[in-house]
């Protein structure tokens, strides 16, 4: 088939990439004039790196990483004090947890799509799509009109292409704001680490030999707009209650350090994800909150559970359908889990941060294990 992709992001370059593997012809478009993606960090479990392998990008994407050695995600409270370390499944040899900078994973996927003879077309968008029995006729924001046989919207929450296709569904706010950082990594510190605080999180993640990133969880009034030269010193106000692990970096901030403020948003979107010959994936699907750390490994997914209904359905309407019912439970057992576990966490203050830590003794190894073993089922029960 002849494809395009809206959206350069990780689900577009996955997708390009798996599509281009099964002999299809892959145009990729992406509306910023050149790449200036999110550089912070993101980190990759077991699961999404599974799909790197598949989409033969693996060993490219650890090189340019940090794997988290044993997968140990130590957690403390927001004074320090250790509560309880689990450790997390890695699969046939593949490390359990990734840590990476964004656009080091995005030069590494973009690379490849490249390699493979994807055409790659920035500054341009979607302004016109008009779906056909056996064609979609796109016009693009460059003046020029083509067909294609299948188009995928990998836009982000706020897809346009969803909104095109006549899906009426808006990015909901969590209520939650995230706060995120870049700093030099001191040699010793290699364990992912989570610090267990009044109401809010925060995290520490190596993501190269000598970088790692912060992420901090906290509410944030709905509709806020802070200025990116403020985000340093607001940053450090906002979880200034934190020592112990996260206090150098804390001290750190100032405006010459690389910081990221995200409100965070869902978008929950019932089956089914495609109308004809137009299909979404990623964000523009079921974007997540980031408590379970799993948005970009279900992107990742969906570009090869996408690749794998079409070759292995005779119709076009058969694969989206067959990639839709693959998908969405998988993708809404996480949205639930991540969200529960945010929402828990902005109700834990005083007594209650006790009950916590004394419970995560006794049961955090258990839910790691349950949600992975969960997620490893449902995907093993795929039928294609």
């Amino acid at each position: 088939m002849n494809i395009l992709i809206a959206g350069g992001g990780i689900a577009g370059c996955c997708a390009a990439i798996a599509l281009t593997h099964a002999g299809h012809t892959v145009r990729v478009i992406e509306k910023q004039a050149e790449w200036r993606f999110q550089s912070s960090g993101i980190f990759v479990y077991a699961n999404g790196l599974v799909s790197l392998r598949k989409l033969g990008l693996l060993d490219d994407i650890l090189a340019a990483g940090f794997p988290v050695p044993g997968g140990r995600n130590a957690y403390y409270d927001h004074t320090g004090n250790p509560i309880v370390e689990t450790i997390y499944p890695s699969e046939d040899g593949i490390p359990a947890i990734l840590g990476i900078k964004r656009a080091e994973m995005h030069r590494v996927m973009a690379g490849r799509a490249v390699v493979l003879g994807v055409e790659v077309c920035l500054g341009t968008t979607i302004r016109e799509l008009q779906p056909g029995p056996d064609k979609v006729e796109v016009s693009l924001s460059d003046g020029t009109t083509a067909e294609f046989d299948l188009v995928i919207g990998a836009d982000g929450l706020r897809s346009t292409t969803r909104a095109m296709i006549g899906i009426d569904v808006a990015p909901r706010y969590t209520g939650v704001g995230v706060w995120r950082s870049v700093h030099r990594r001191p040699p010793d510190l290699t364990d992912k680490i989570m610090m267990m605080g009044p109401a809010k999180r925060f995290g520490i993640m190596p993501i190269s030999d000598d970088l790692l990133y912060t992420f901090g969880t906290v509410a944030e009034p709905a509709g806020v707009h802070y200025k990116p030269e403020d985000w340093p010193r607001i940053m450090g106000d906002r979880f200034a209650e934190f020592s112990g692990p996260a206090a150098p970096f804390l001290s750190e901030l100032s405006d010459g350090t690389e910081v990221l403020y995200t409100a965070v948003e869902e978008v929950v979107l019932p089956l089914p994800w495609h109308r004809g010959r137009v299909v979404l994936i990623g964000d523009a699907a079921h974007a997540s909150t980031p408590f379970m750390g799993q948005g970009g490994a279900m992107a990742m997914e969906d570009a090869v559970v996408l690749s794998d209904a079409l070759t292995a359905h005779d119709t076009l309407e058969d694969g989206l359908i067959a990639f839709g019912k693959a998908r969405a439970p998988i993708c809404g057992f996480v949205q639930d889990v991540s969200r529960a576990v945010g929402e828990a966490g902005a109700r834990e203050t005083g007594d209650d941060m006790a009950a916590r830590d004394a419970e995560m003794r006794e049961t955090a190894q258990d839910k790691v294990d349950g949600f992975y073993g969960k997620l490893a089922t449902m995907n093993a029960a795929r039928p294609f």
